[in-house]
């Protein structure tokens, strides 16, 4: 058993993964805090004109899919890294892959 342990010590692969799983917190981190940014201008829109904001819209989908992305790599259930270390072609893939309810 100490011998398995020490082999899974010493795997680049995983020590690789937690690299950017440290990254990605950070990353994270500046995301929640743009949404929230996203979450009051649509606040502020509603109140103003009654309408959401079609734009802050797309941008707010596109931050809670790309955190969705974050934490599922963070969590271990996908090994497809998020942008910006892969094209976010493969990001928005890994969502629909999830089935993420998109409003119409």
């Amino acid at each position: 058993m100490e011998d398995e342990l020490n082999n899974n010590l010493k795997q680049v692969s995983t020590w690789k993964r937690i690299g950017f799983i440290l990254i990605f917190a950070v990353i994270a981190g500046v995301v929640r805090t743009l949404i929230w940014v996203v979450v009051l201008l649509q606040i502020a829109a509603a109140l103003i004109t009654g309408n959401t904001n079609q734009h802050i819209l797309g941008f707010g989908q596109k931050l809670a899919a790309y955190l969705y992305h974050i934490m599922l790599f963070m969590t271990f259930n996908t090994d497809q890294v998020p942008f910006p270390f892969s094209d976010w072609a493969l990001t928005e893939q890994a969502i629909n892959d999830r089935d993420i309810v998109t409003k119409q």
